[in-house]
């Protein structure tokens, strides 16, 4: 167990900002075995600083609250914590959500184009409805359909992009399930690769390509 002091050096917070979490739920109650002695479990720690990293990422309190509520960060819901943190990061919706009707209004497009989005799996048919990540992607396909780069590179990044998934979910299960793994802390790094490492070496080999081809 650990002392407030404890928590601050050891996270690098500040006093007030460890509270702030405390009061929004983020962090499990102390215990308090005497007056005026507060002891917190050392995962605190963990917990804290993946809070940090997140907040880095642009989540709001309130997002970090509802991925908390939907998955606790516990063995048994490591990977949903780990989808449901990927899915705020990927889908950004303002706090609301669009059924298809509000969703083709605003995107000005049919039901029928909406069907071909899908169908493509240019979008994923959420149970929630859409976001403004949808409709952003929406109106990149529009402007690549009319010039034809829709079938030569965005069905290829739809397909190269399952490909992955199914070898990233794999990894993802492996790593959590090894029981030498902190689960928080690998958070971090499994975010690091997802969302910096591998747009990094997608755009890397691109400018690559370009050099190569000019050379040659």
């Amino acid at each position: 167990m650990l002392k407030m002091k404890d928590l601050v050096e050891l996270t690098n917070e500040s006093k007030s900002t460890i509270l702030y979490y405390l009061k929004e739920g983020l962090l499990p109650e102390p215990k308090k075995p005497k007056p005026n002695v507060h002891l917190y479990d050392e995962r605190c720690v963990s917990v804290i600083k993946f809070i940090k990293y997140l907040q880095n990422l642009n989540y709001t309190i309130n997002e970090i609250k509802e991925l908390f509520k939907t998955a606790p960060l516990d063995k048994d819901s490591s990977l949903l914590t780990m989808i449901k943190a990927l899915e705020l990061a990927t889908v950004s919706n303002g706090g609301k959500m669009l059924s298809k009707e509000e969703f083709v209004k605003k995107a000005k497009i049919s039901e029928d184009e909406l069907r071909e989005f899908i169908k493509k799996e240019y979008i994923l048919d959420r149970k929630d409805g859409f976001g403004t990540k949808e409709l952003e992607i929406v109106q990149i396909v529009k402007k690549a359909k009319k010039l034809n780069i829709d079938k030569r590179l965005i069905d290829k990044y739809v397909k190269s992009a399952k490909e992955i998934a199914k070898i990233e979910l794999e990894t993802w299960s492996e790593i959590f399930n090894m029981s030498q793994y902190d689960n928080i802390d690998e958070y971090e790094l499994l975010f690091d690769l997802i969302l910096k490492l591998k747009p990094y070496i997608y755009n890397s080999h691109s400018i690559r390509e370009y050099y190569l081809a000019k050379r040659g």
